[in-house]
């Protein structure tokens, strides 16, 4: 697969995401200071809790133009058989007879992105997964603890 190809996917993905934090946070602050929130008595707190979504948001957001700048500046590096699971890997798992795959991206995890008609749901390095999967090489067949159940996995390749 393509994974200069996922990861400008995964960007505009973000990019979109960030949009909609941007415009929600514009409105926040706009409705936080708006006169018809002024507090009528101490116990009116419209405005303050406009605020806190105002300020929840514009974090949200730069969150999100962080990840953006690390995948902007992370490289499609081609894993051979034998190396090992790292940051930028893309890997194809199988599990209970399904196959899945995963982007071991810097950032971002949960964003699910669709390539070549699969979808790729991006894990990262702290996440229960990646975590697990951290260092594994193509053949393996870990023990994958998810949730409260352990299964049987094989990582069919790493690319």
């Amino acid at each position: 697969m393509n994974k200069r190809a996922i990861i400008q996917k995964i960007t505009a993905k973000l990019a979109g995401e960030l949009e909609i934090y941007f415009r929600a946070a514009q409105f926040s602050r706009a409705e936080a200071t708006h006169e018809s929130n002024k507090a009528e008595n101490k116990y009116d707190t419209r405005g303050l809790e406009a605020s806190y979504l105002a300020r929840g948001q514009s974090k949200q957001a730069a969150e999100l133009e962080s990840a953006i700048a690390e995948y902007q500046k992370l490289g499609a590096k081609k894993f051979a058989a034998t190396d090992p699971i790292a940051v930028g890997a893309l890997v194809e798992l199988e599990q209970l007879g399904e196959k899945s795959f995963y982007f071991l991206g810097p950032r971002a995890g949960g964003t699910e992105v669709i390539h070549d008609r699969k979808e790729i749901l991006v894990i990262t390095p702290q996440s229960p997964l990646g975590e697990q999967l951290m260092g594994k090489t193509t053949g393996e067949q870990p023990k994958l603890k998810l949730g409260h159940e352990v299964r049987a996995a094989k990582i069919i390749s790493v690319e």
